[in-house]
C-alpha cells in the first residue's frame, strides 16, 4: 500500500471506530478518539503530520465556535445571577487550587502551572450537551439553566487562557480589529447569505464560516495569541440567528463532529505519553481528586440552593471536563509552556473528569421521567 494514503486510511478506521463504540458505551466521541489516538501514538508511534496538525488547530477553533452558539441568551439573561454565581465558583475554585497545587506542590514553572490550573477549572460543554439530552432535561429550564452556568464558566476559562498568554504586536491589532468587525458583521452578512442559499448542498453559508474562523485564528497565530475568546464570542453573537435556523445548526454540527474534530482529539491522544502517566500517577491522582473536590464544594452549596433536589445532579455535571481541557492543554504543549509528561498527566485527568463525574451523576442521580414532568411544569419549557 501507498505509505502516502496508509497514515490517512489509519485515520478514518480510527474515526469511524470510535464513532461506533461511542454510541456503544455511550460515551462522548472525544472521549474515545483521544483512547484510539493514545493507542495509536503509543503502541504503533503515529505522530501527526503538517496536514492533520492544521485540521486539528481548525477543529480547535470550530468547537469553540460550536460552543457559544449553544448558549440560550434570552434565558441566561433571565437567569444571570444563578448562572454567573455557579459557574464563576466552578471556574475560580479549581483554577486557584489546581494552579498552587502545580506551582508550590511539584514546582512546575509558573506558566506550566497557569496551564494546569486553566485546564483543571473547565466544565465540559459537550458532555453536559449530551447527557442533557438523553435525560430530556434540554428541554426545561432546569436544563438550560445549567447549560448557562456551564458556559459561564467555559467563558472564564476562555478569557482566562487568552489574557495569561496575551501578546502584543503588528499582527495583534489586525487580530483585534478583524475579531470585531467578525463579531458585529457576522450575524448580519450570515442571516443575508441562510436566507439566499439556504438548502444548497454547496453550503456557501458554512464555507463562509470557515473563511471567517481561518482568519481569526490565522491572525492569532501571526500574533503569537490564542484566538479563542473572539471566536467563542463570535459564536454566542450568532446563538439568536442559529437558533432560528436548526437547521443549519444540525448541518454544523455534522460537519464538525463527521469531518474535522476527530482530528484534534486524535492528535491530542498521539501526544500523550503512557510512561510519563504512569510515572507521574500520584500527580494525576491528586490533580483529579483536587478538581473534582474543589468543584464540588464550590458549586454544591449554590446547586442545592437553585437547583433544591437536583442540586447533586448540578454538581456533577459542572464538574466534567474535555472539551476546553483538551484545547488548553494542547495550547500549553504548543506554545512549550508545559511539557509532553505534563501534558499527558493532565489530558488524562480531563478525560477523567469527563467520565466519572458523569457516570455518578446517570447511576444514582439521573432525575426520573416523573420528576422531569415536574420540573417543566414548575419552571415552565422553554421552545
Amino acid at each position: 500500500m501507498n505509505s502516502t494514503y496508509l497514515f490517512p486510511f489509519i485515520l478514518f478506521v480510527l474515526i469511524f471506530l470510535a464513532s461506533i463504540a461511542s454510541i456503544e458505551l455511550g460515551l462522548a466521541a472525544a472521549i474515545i478518539e483521544i483512547a484510539l489516538g493514545v493507542i495509536a501514538g503509543s503502541f504503533f508511534h503515529l505522530q501527526p503530520t503538517a496536514w492533520m496538525t492544521f485540521l486539528a488547530s481548525f477543529g480547535s477553533a470550530y468547537l469553540t465556535f460550536l460552543a457559544g452558539t449553544e448558549i440560550d441568551v434570552p434565558l441566561m439573561k433571565k437567569n444571570w445571577v444563578e448562572a454567573v454565581l455557579i459557574g464563576g465558583f466552578s471556574f475560580f475554585a479549581p483554577l486557584i487550587i489546581c494552579f498552587l497545587f502545580a506551582y508550590y506542590g511539584f514546582h512546575w514553572t509558573f506558566a506550566a502551572s497557569k496551564i494546569a490550573g486553566i485546564a483543571l477549572s473547565t466544565t465540559s460543554v459537550a458532555v453536559v450537551y449530551s447527557v442533557l439530552v438523553e435525560t430530556g432535561l434540554s428541554v426545561t429550564n432546569l436544563g438550560k439553566r445549567i447549560m448557562a452556568a456551564t458556559f459561564v464558566t467555559d467563558i472564564l476559562t476562555v478569557i482566562a487562557l487568552t489574557f495569561s498568554f496575551f501578546n502584543f504586536n503588528t499582527f495583534t491589532i489586525f487580530f483585534i480589529i478583524f475579531s470585531l468587525l467578525a463579531i458585529f458583521f457576522m450575524p448580519k452578512a450570515y442571516k443575508v447569505l441562510i436566507g439566499r442559499y439556504n438548502g444548497k448542498v454547496v453550503q456557501p453559508d458554512i464555507k463562509f464560516l470557515f473563511l471567517v474562523l481561518f482568519l481569526i485564528e490565522w491572525l492569532g497565530d501571526a500574533g503569537k495569541n490564542q484566538p479563542g475568546l473572539p471566536i467563542f464570542v463570535l459564536g454566542l453573537a450568532m446563538s439568536g440567528i442559529l437558533a432560528k435556523n436548526p437547521e443549519v445548526m444540525k448541518r454544523m454540527r455534522t460537519v464538525s463532529f463527521a469531518a474535522i474534530t476527530p482530528f484534534f482529539f486524535l492528535k491530542g491522544g498521539m501526544n500523550v505519553d503512557l510512561n510519563a502517566v504512569w510515572a507521574g500517577m500520584t500527580a494525576m491522582l491528586l490533580f483529579l481528586g483536587l478538581k473534582l473536590v474543589s468543584k464540588f464544594a464550590a458549586v454544591f452549596p449554590l446547586a442545592r440552593k437553585y437547583h433544591e433536589k437536583h442540586g447533586m445532579f448540578t454538581t456533577l455535571l459542572m464538574s466534567t471536563g474535555l472539551t476546553f481541557g483538551t484545547i488548553t492543554s494542547l495550547y500549553g504543549l504548543s506554545i512549550g509552556a508545559i511539557t509532553k509528561a505534563q501534558f499527558s498527566i493532565l489530558i488524562t485527568v480531563v478525560i477523567l473528569s469527563a467520565i466519572i463525574p458523569t457516570a455518578i451523576a446517570l447511576r444514582f442521580f439521573k432525575p426520573l421521567t416523573k420528576e422531569l414532568k415536574e420540573v417543566a411544569d414548575a419552571e415552565g419549557e422553554e421552545g
